[in-house]
């Protein structure tokens, strides 16, 4: 398989949402909890031109979980 751009991308959003949800799942264990607590990232750019205006907000909640996923992802990417 050919390595480029898009594959890793798949991969790093796989990583996230795999670590993710498996943050999810563990969140009512009560040991685990420095593993599933979140911090919020926000983005949110926004212009106004005379001839057209845009506003977009990213916001993406990480936890120690979903950072694990991403590096197993992009790791599982370069053993491809």
């Amino acid at each position: 398989m050919k390595k480029n751009f898009w594959i890793l991308l798949l991969f790093i959003v796989i990583g996230l949402l795999t670590g993710a949800l498996v943050s999810r799942w563990l969140a009512p264990v009560p040991g685990l909890a420095f593993l599933t607590q979140t911090s919020k990232v926000v983005w949110s750019p926004a212009a106004d031109f005379l001839v057209f205006s845009y506003d977009f907000t990213l916001r993406i909640d990480l936890s120690l979980l979903s950072i694990i996923g991403l590096i197993l992802a992009i790791w599982l990417y370069r053993k491809m």
